[in-house]
Order: C-alpha cells, then sequence, then structure tokens
C-alpha cells in the first residue's frame, strides 16, 4: 500500500465523521464533540479516533457515550467513504490540548 494512501484516508475519517456529529447525532453530548486526530491502522481495519469536547461533562462519560455510539457513526462512515471495509472505531479523549494549556500557564506564571 502506497505511504500517501493511510494518512489521505484518515484525513477523510476524521473529515467525515466531524460532519456525522455535527449534523446526524441526536444526542447533545455527542454535538459538543470536536474532532482532532485519526491514526489508521496499516491493514485498515481499526482507528482510533481522538476527541475532545467543551462540555461540562467528566471525560469519562463523554468517552464512554460517543463509544456507545461508534456502530452508529460506523454505519454513516461507511456510506461517505469509499472503503472496502469500514474500519472499528475507537474513540479516546485528547488530553493533548489541556497539557498544553497547563504548560502555557506554567510559562505564564514564570514570567
Amino acid at each position: 500500500m502506497s505511504s500517501y494512501k493511510i494518512p489521505r484516508l484518515a484525513s477523510e475519517i476524521e473529515r467525515a465523521i466531524s460532519d456525522i456529529l455535527a449534523n446526524e447525532a441526536r444526542d447533545e453530548i455527542l454535538k459538543t464533540i470536536t474532532i482532532t486526530g485519526c491514526n489508521l491502522a496499516k491493514d485498515l481495519s481499526y482507528a482510533k479516533i481522538y476527541f475532545t469536547s467543551m462540555s461540562d461533562l467528566s471525560k469519562e462519560k463523554i468517552e464512554k457515550e460517543v463509544n456507545e455510539a461508534s456502530h452508529f457513526i460506523r454505519g454513516r462512515l461507511s456510506e461517505r467513504v469509499d472503503m472496502r471495509h469500514t474500519p472499528e472505531l475507537k474513540f479516546l479523549y485528547d488530553e493533548s490540548i489541556a497539557y498544553g494549556e497547563r504548560i502555557e500557564k506554567i510559562i505564564k506564571d514564570l514570567k
């Protein structure tokens, strides 16, 4: 498989899932989610989807909700992305933004 195919598909999956959550999800928790990244396995069978949320709920509850909706999202994704097999989706809360904000605050406090 060519080296550019996997990143291109990951980007397409990321965009499609963002659109599905924003426009087709009925659950208000799902509408608050922002997709930040997608890691696609080399055999295209598994995808880790990283997200953040502006909701006041705990990250564990949000992660549980979105993983419960992964079958719905995967079904909609299969209609949008041209792949032989739609990958299994696993949603993970992205800690990098909060970590970056913490580092920024520490640097600001040092000045």
